[in-house]
């Protein structure tokens, strides 16, 4: 395989309203999704999509719901040989209410059971060491987290990583296991102890760590666009001018855009520039689960403007 997520596997609900109800009332609901959603299941679908052999690694339950996702996983084109179902376990559920105004509130359960151990880790070497490169979400434990980096950097793969860890003692080991680094807002400021407010600041708090081990860094800026360093450069590519539904998931398809470019060769700026745009092609419409194709990229591309 030439990609491998290690992540977060859910049902995802997501649902349209005019407007959130407040107590004691009620609103109808003008859409409704119902999908395989999580962001490593997320970001392995918009690789799937995108034309990369890739292979997902997470914990589902052993009930009909997680038996349901894991038939999806399969049809999507994802070798699903390493999820694990855990007995006794309910499969996660995340509810996304956007309203009209494209405002999202999510309702959780993640029930502990659902995260990787690990042991799940030793149990997926099979997948993980033929690995090109190792997406790893950090909403798993970081201990988790830094056991998956090492193995794949231990077997020649290159690292993603995907948030700021739980643990801040596991921080600097992370970073020194990771190739490349990509964080909203909040985990950015979580991983630096610097509040990214504009990408002058980004840029900055992205060369730093650079010297912590990675050779990548992609760091959301709400403002301004998305803002990535490497060694030899940087670019701030802005948003996109495209209707938004939802934002839900324009994280993940980023993340999928960048990785399935640099696999493909393609330089930095020119992934980011195709991870971005990745980005907006998931924006218009409910739900999380990416819908990526090279029409729909090209087209956001074509808003983006001219390198």
């Amino acid at each position: 395989m030439q990609a491998v997520v290690a992540g977060q596997i859910t049902r995802d609900l997501a649902l349209r309203v005019d407007d959130v109800p407040g107590p004691i009332d009620t609103t109808p609901v003008r859409e409704r999704r119902e999908m395989l959603g999580g962001k490593g299941a997320n970001q392995a679908v918009g690789l799937a999509q995108l034309g990369v052999r890739v292979g997902l690694l997470g914990v589902i339950g052993d009930d009909e719901v997680g038996g349901r996702l894991l038939d999806q996983a399969r049809s999507d084109g994802i070798n699903t040989s390493a999820v694990v179902r855990r007995s006794g376990a309910e499969t996660a559920l995340v509810v996304d209410v956007v309203d009209s105004h494209g405002q999202w509130r999510y309702l959780e359960d993640l029930p502990r059971s659902t995260l990787l151990t690990e042991s799940d880790v030793a149990g997926a070497a099979h997948v993980l060491d033929g690995a090109s490169v190792v997406l790893v979400q950090l909403q798993q434990p970081a201990t988790t987290a830094l056991a998956v980096a090492r193995r794949a950097r231990a077997a020649g793969a290159r690292v993603l990583l995907d948030g700021a860890p739980d643990d801040d003692r596991q921080r600097d080991a992370l970073l020194a296991a990771a190739d490349i680094v990509r964080a909203d807002e909040r985990e950015a400021q979580a991983l630096t102890g610097t509040r990214v407010v504009d990408a002058a600041t980004a840029m900055r708090v992205g060369r730093d760590l650079l010297r912590r081990g990675p050779s990548l860094v992609a760091f959301a800026v709400s403002s301004e666009g998305n803002a990535f360093v490497w060694p030899d450069g940087e670019a701030l590519i802005p948003l996109v001018d495209t209707p938004v539904v939802d934002t839900t998931g324009a994280g993940d398809a980023l993340v999928a855009g960048l990785v399935a470019a640099l696999l493909r060769g393609e330089k930095v700026r020119q992934a980011a520039r195709f991870a971005v745009a990745a980005a907006a092609a998931t924006v218009g419409h409910l739900g999380g689960r990416p819908n990526l194709s090279a029409e729909s990229i090209d087209a956001q591309l074509a808003r983006l403007g001219p390198a």
